[in-house]
């Protein structure tokens, strides 16, 4: 969708099956309906046009929507989410140079739609109720200097503001819009078109009733299947493990949802079944330019030791985690060379021995940390 939103791709490019013919191909049967109500007890599922389906085995991968907050007008025309390709033609048309565009929300999916806008050369405010912005991926030193960075490019960011109310005033001559945003501050804006990317929420509700148990998402056991037998889950409609804490919790990230349903269907088609091992919780964001990323316990744990690198003039951050002598989370900002290698020592939580000392006096050591960690001379 931003690549739509800049024009870099048509819409063809926002398929994600490049032929008509791909399921045919593939032997899969399509059917365009709800589900109306699972009864896992008897393989059965009720939709919507009036079929009931039974089946042996059943994967919900029903996905997340866009979560909607309590604010009184939210409904109002030209207030929107950014979710589906209907959604992003809707912002296309709207969202011209120099039209004065609100996005509720700085977190990850905001801030992906916030570089789309401001391609696009739109008058852009971002309203965030949290004291940061991403405050599920940053600490305020690096969520600070994302916000300069935007600042900078010509974006206006309010952080600890929030959204109180939402209000058409019918583009009055000289009102600077047909929307009014009122902020809990006591201050206006002004807005052609309020986007909100205020959070997701698993797309659950139809299973009530079923006999499936429910907390975030579906809960599910090692091998992702449900509490019902047969029925699986994946995705971010499932609470998976968490490699690092080793509790179930959702994941609302692309690579988690990719490793859900290679383990799934594995499972559901084989009697040989394997566990899930854990997905790392990471995220890696590029701003109008500015590249961050997070993985793992980024914030830290209760008496682990922590060492950090910051350069403000060059927007240049990078913090590591530990817990004993394993790398246990990270962030950094500006940083690319080795991302990947900080990944690789979360997730395959190496002891670092004499190389966790070395690291806290020098964060940029990574890679020889990496090396001798996987040759077994940490």
């Amino acid at each position: 969708i931003p690549y739509f939103l800049t024009d870099r791709i048509g819409e063809q490019g926002t398929y994600l099956r490049a032929t008509a013919d791909f399921y045919d191909r593939h032997r899969i049967e399509v059917r365009k309906a709800l589900v109306d109500r699972v009864d896992a007890g008897a393989h059965r599922l009720h939709m919507s046009d009036g079929a009931i389906l039974d089946f042996d085995r059943l994967l919900i991968a029903t996905g997340s929507s866009p979560a909607k907050p309590a604010v009184p007008g939210i409904e109002s025309d030209g207030v929107l989410p950014c979710w589906t390709l209907d959604d992003a033609r809707r912002i296309h048309r709207r969202a011209a140079a120099g039209s004065k565009v609100v996005l509720l929300g700085a977190g990850f999916i905001g801030c992906i739609i916030l570089e789309a806008l401001a391609e696009r050369a739109v008058d852009l405010t971002v309203v965030e109720p949290i004291d940061r912005m991403v405050p599920r991926m940053m600490n305020q030193t690096a969520a600070g200097l994302l916000k300069r960075w935007c600042q900078r490019k010509g974006v206006k960011v309010l952080t600890g503001a929030k959204a109180v109310a939402v209000e058409p005033n019918g583009g009055a001559p000289g009102s600077g819009g047909s929307l009014t945003v009122d902020l809990d501050n006591g201050k206006s804006l002004q807005a052609d078109l309020i986007i909100r990317a205020t959070g997701v929420k698993p797309n659950v509700a139809f299973l009530a009733g079923s006999g499936i148990d429910l907390d975030q998402g579906v809960l599910v056991s090692e091998c992702l299947m449900t509490s019902a037998d047969d029925v699986f889950a994946a995705g971010d409609v499932c609470q998976g493990l968490d490699v690092s804490t080793r509790q179930f919790r959702v994941q609302a990230i692309q690579p988690t949802a990719v490793e859900h349903g290679r383990v799934a269907a594995h499972n559901m088609t084989s009697d040989c079944r394997i566990p899930h091992a854990g997905n790392l919780n990471m995220n890696v964001l590029d701003t109008l330019g500015l590249v961050s990323s997070s993985f793992g316990l980024w914030q830290g744990v209760d008496g682990g030791e922590s060492v950090e690198l910051l350069d403000e003039d060059r927007y240049r951050y990078l913090n590591l985690q530990f817990q004993e002598d394993r790398l246990i989370g990270a962030t950094s900002l500006g940083l690319t060379e080795n991302v990947g290698v900080i990944r690789g020592l979360i997730q395959s939580e190496k002891e670092l021995g004499v190389w966790k000392d070395r690291l806290l006096r020098d964060p940029t050591r990574v890679m020889e940390a990496y090396l001798a960690s996987v040759q077994g001379k940490a």
